[in-house]
């Protein structure tokens, strides 16, 4: 029987102080490589997870068994429930470019206004949080910046748009990955832990397109539209409020999304604004903030969808794919039916590590051991519901078998070095949380006293800035905050959800999202710069909104 080896939390004999500096060499590392060295993702996890496994075996003097094998178990836990669910959410959508019916949908959606502030509302916010909530991971960005270009708007304020749109929706986006690692690398319960996530989102959803249009032309051109503004972030944030407290986290985003959609639609058959900002150039319109200097709001250009009229049958058609997401994703949210798929699950302790690690305090309230189960519950995996929607697209859409085979491969070369990312960002995280780094820094954390639940936001900030996901950033600092929280008495649930909810605050600065931004929309280098310098600050202005409403909740209005 293998020897139980017990967590430290300080190096080298040194103080909290000093050890907390240490530990946090690993991610000051990604930094370095990401923002200054400017490497690829992928190589940058690699050589954080490089230099964690150092720490491990060196500072925290762990076994180099255990220290591999919480690589490996993080390793597993990246492919499988976290890019098995990517893989099927980008095969899906990329069926519905190759088949044609995206161009479908983004007509669709761009004939039902010609005003640019609605554009903005139904494809940036609308449509591009439905894109987060069925695919994630940089595909929404993409995805709606191309089609805002195709409309006429310029590629810089497409991306700016988009990036700035691409927020609240973030926690629960690709079928609610990221809250569902959030609560794997915690131990929280899932369906609780939605619900907390979507009590900090709600309130940013509700004043997002406002946001949105504000920081486009604003206080005027807000005003002339406000009936749309109040649409979309009230049905939004409702719809999503609802969701994730009493269905679950996996569907928040569609729902929300498409609800939203939907009452935008309704509205805009209804009524027009008073003043019209149409591509023709009509109406009058002034750009706000760093949006006006040298980047003016192209107008006359040209609108380069397809102008074809397309019948209610053909639009039906095109959006069945996700119709179908929708369908399958609340079946596998059906409790009877889940606990048919669960009957094939396996549970594998994982080798040389479940429950060879000791917890001790002050991390842990008294010593338990660290269990390490790998669920492979390949049937009920939220994954396993997108794969069977996008199974039966292709013979809705009689998409061939070979047509089909190139996708799964084209799809397969394009998530490589993503997956990747994933993997060795996850293994890293699993890593630091065996070894007891996370433990370190959790400690280092409660040392800022009750003002830590204000600045528990921005530590998920940063995890996005670095990791440019949500998902790895509840991997990388979920474990630490449920640490903290512990320590300094407040809600493990709370904490754990701000660093979800202030994390896709940062998603907007992830220099992945503007590389993804700028590679859709043809954004030049130059112009990569000054969109991060236009993130920015709105950013930190967001994060600071979530970090206010954590303290509201951690002592005016307690969550348990």
């Amino acid at each position: 029987m293998n020897p139980v080896w017990q967590q430290g939390y300080y190096l080298w004999g040194q103080g909290l102080g000093v050890s907390a500096a240490i530990a946090a060499v690993p991610m000051l590392l990604l930094l370095y490589l990401l923002a200054v060295a400017r490497k690829p993702a992928w190589v940058a996890g690699l050589a954080g997870l490089g230099a964690t496994l150092v720490l491990a075996v060196a500072g925290y003097h762990m076994p180099v068994p255990l220290a591999l094998n919480s690589a490996a178990y993080g390793a597993a836990f990246g492919l499988f429930p976290i890019s098995w669910i990517i893989f099927w959410a980008i095969v899906l959508y990329n069926v519905t470019v190759e088949t044609g019916k995206f161009e479908v949908i983004r007509n669709s959606i761009g004939s039902l206004t010609s005003d640019l502030r609605l554009q903005a509302l139904i494809i940036a916010f609308g449509f591009g949080a439905f894109i987060e909530g069925a695919a994630g991971f940089g595909t929404p960005v993409a995805v709606a910046g191309a089609m805002m270009v195709g409309l006429g708007f310029s590629p810089y304020f497409a991306s700016a748009l988009c990036l700035l749109a691409n927020t609240a929706p973030v926690a629960f986006g690709s079928i609610g990955i990221p809250v569902i690692t959030l609560a794997g690398v915690t131990g929280l319960p899932l369906a609780r832990l939605s619900g907390v996530v979507g009590r900090l989102c709600a309130p940013i959803s509700f004043i997002l397109p406002a946001y949105l249009i504000l920081t486009m032309g604003g206080i005027r051109a807000t005003l002339e539209v406000w009936p749309a503004v109040l649409v979309a972030g009230g049905v939004f944030a409702s719809v999503q409020f609802c969701v994730s407290n009493f269905i679950g986290a996996q569907l928040t985003d569609i729902l929300a999304s498409l609800t939203a959609i939907g009452a935008l639609v309704a509205l805009v058959r209804l009524w027009k604004p008073r003043v019209s900002i149409a591509p023709d150039g009509s109406g009058a319109f002034s750009l706000a903030g760093p949006l006006r200097q040298g980047e003016p709001l192209h107008l006359g250009a040209a609108m380069t969808s397809s102008t074809r009229k397309y019948s209610a049958g053909e639009i039906v058609a095109a959006w069945m794919p996700y119709v179908f997401l929708v369908v399958f994703v609340l079946l596998w949210g059906f409790k009877p039916l889940l606990a048919v798929l669960d009957k094939a699950t396996l549970s594998l302790p994982w080798p040389l590590l479940n429950n060879l690690v000791l917890r001790t305090p002050p991390v842990m309230a008294a010593p338990s051991l660290y269990p390490a189960i790998f669920k492979l519950n390949f049937l009920s995996a939220s994954g396993s519901s997108c794969m069977f929607a996008t199974l039966l697209s292709v013979l809705f859409l009689r998409m061939p078998a070979k047509q089909f085979l190139r996708v799964l491969l084209a799809t397969s070369r394009q998530l490589a070095f993503p997956i990747l990312t994933v993997v060795s960002v996850l293994s890293l995280a699993f890593v630091m949380n065996y070894c007891g780094a996370t433990g370190t820094l959790g400690l280092a954390f409660a040392a800022t006293g009750v003002v830590f639940p204000f600045f528990s936001p921005f530590l998920g900030w940063l995890g996005v800035f670095l990791t440019g996901s949500d998902t790895s950033s509840n991997a990388l600092f979920g474990a630490l905050q449920v640490v903290t929280a512990r320590r300094l008495a407040l809600s493990p649930f709370l904490i754990a959800a701000a660093n979800s909810a202030g994390g896709v605050m940062g998603k907007m600065i992830s220099l992945q999202s503007i590389a993804v931004a700028a590679a859709a929309t043809g954004v030049t280098v130059k112009q990569q710069a000054k969109l991060l310098r236009f993130t920015l600050k709105h950013s930190v202005i967001l994060a600071a909104l979530v970090g206010v409403e954590v303290l509201i909740y951690a002592y005016l209005y307690r969550i348990a």
